[in-house]
């Protein structure tokens, strides 16, 4: 039978949402593998909106989570509250700075952040039934507060991102561009994606090995949690 990922999107665009690349790169690699996915996101407005090309904080502007991420997922996505675990073998949340801003709020509170409750509510139902979750770019730095104490990720090798992740309780492993980190215990698995990467290509590389090593682990009976 056909293996289902969920993924969950936290808007369009590198600088207040999904990295457009590794949301695509994700989806493409996916499907060649032969799985479906299913986009998701949260009901919720946007940290704020940004110029993609300035860089500047759009002023008096607001847009909501789950109709940007729609750009990216051809309008094939669906609430993240009304989402049901039980449906996915997996699930992926790719980088971006909307999983540091819209997802949790790590982007302006560090270490004293907090995730979105639909989006911690999801993922630890998957987590709780044994299923693998993968985490691209900056995502990782959710892992303690989803996971809990001691678990292993990685976001490349930025020290002061890193530091932030132990100060929560987890454990960080630097990681190459084309590298993954597996919490073999927890079914974790993490790369760095355009924490490093240089092109498009080299973001790729990372990926798609953390889509493959996902599905493969869809594919074990694990434990559940």
């Amino acid at each position: 039978m056909m293996k289902k990922i969920a993924v969950i999107l936290s808007g369009c665009g590198v600088y207040d949402g999904s990295e457009i690349y590794e949301s695509v790169l994700t989806l493409l690699r996916i499907q060649q593998q032969g799985a479906h996915y299913q986009c998701m996101a949260p009901d919720i407005e946007q940290m704020h909106v940004i110029n993609h090309l300035t860089g500047d904080v759009v002023a008096g502007e607001s847009r909501n989570v789950l109709v940007e991420a729609a750009r990216l997922a051809r309008g094939e996505i669906i609430d993240l509250a009304t989402a049901n675990p039980d449906d996915y073998d997996a699930l992926i949340i790719p980088g971006g700075s909307g999983a540091a801003k819209n997802l949790s709020t790590f982007a302006v509170k560090g270490a004293e952040c907090q995730v979105n409750q639909d989006v911690k509510t999801f993922t630890q139902a998957m987590h709780r039934a044994g299923k693998p979750v993968g985490l691209i770019c900056i995502a990782p730095t959710m892992t303690p507060l989803i996971f809990g104490d001691g678990a292993l990720c990685t976001i490349g090798s930025d020290k002061h991102t890193a530091s932030a992740i132990e100060a929560m309780g987890g454990k960080h492993q630097d990681c190459a561009v084309n590298g993954i980190v597996i919490d073999q215990e927890r079914n974790i698995i993490s790369t760095p994606a355009y924490m490093l990467a240089g092109s498009i290509t080299e973001a790729a590389s990372g990926i798609n090995n953390l889509v493959d090593a996902v599905l493969q682990r869809a594919d074990k009976e694990l434990p559940r949690v």
